[in-house]
């Protein structure tokens, strides 16, 4: 009995995910309860309770899913060979279309983004945090390979980021598209001549 329960709880925590999800982007994240939830899965409430302790909790959990997909495609570019520079603007320019496309081209789902920021959900600050280190990962290995000339890396990557929020932070993304801006290949050109050896920024 243990083995079967191993494999369906995991089972059945994915499920709940999937049905949250669809339900925020169909009726939105206010308007979602976990009985609209439950009756999708021709379950009783207590019983996705049994795996969520709260609307909350499913909330953070999907906001996770769908902060972890952009990690991973951050993580395999900063993992691949090649100059640093080049990594670093495919890496900035993935980052803003991913958000781009999750956040701000889908309303409701942009309105459970929305509220996860204004609480300060802990899934939000590891993802800034982890987003900053895989950033800070690739300007090492430029100051490492003599492409990047930095005296302190993780100032280089949060100010990286700070300069990109714009174009990273979803609610900035939304507000700005008619604004007068930088293009996305302007800002990213701007951060690769601050990096650049003195003398060689292009």
């Amino acid at each position: 009995m243990t083995l079967v329960s191993e494999h369906i709880e995991p089972d059945t925590r994915e499920r709940i995910l999937v049905v949250a999800e669809r339900l925020f982007r169909e009726i939105g994240y206010q308007k979602t309860t976990v009985a609209d939830i439950a009756k999708v899965l021709r379950m009783s409430p207590a019983n996705v309770y049994r795996f969520f302790d709260s609307k909350k909790a499913i909330h953070q959990a999907v906001a996770r899913g769908l902060m972890g997909e952009v990690e991973e495609a951050a993580q395999a570019i900063a993992a691949r060979p090649g100059p640093a520079a080049g990594r670093l603007r495919e890496l900035l320019s993935t980052i803003h279309h991913m958000n781009s496309e999750r956040y701000v081209g889908d309303a409701k789902l942009h309105e459970m983004v929305e509220i996860a920021m204004e609480e300060n959900w802990d899934v939000c600050n590891a993802h800034i945090q982890l987003i900053g280190e895989i950033i800070g990962s690739v300007i090492g290995q430029g100051v490492a390979s003599g492409e990047f000339e930095v005296a302190d890396v993780p100032v280089a990557a949060t100010c990286t980021c700070m300069a990109m929020m714009r174009f990273f932070h979803p609610q900035m993304i939304a507000q700005c598209v008619d604004k007068p801006s930088p293009t996305l290949d302007q800002m990213i050109d701007f951060i690769l001549a601050g990096l650049a050896p003195r003398g060689k920024a292009k």
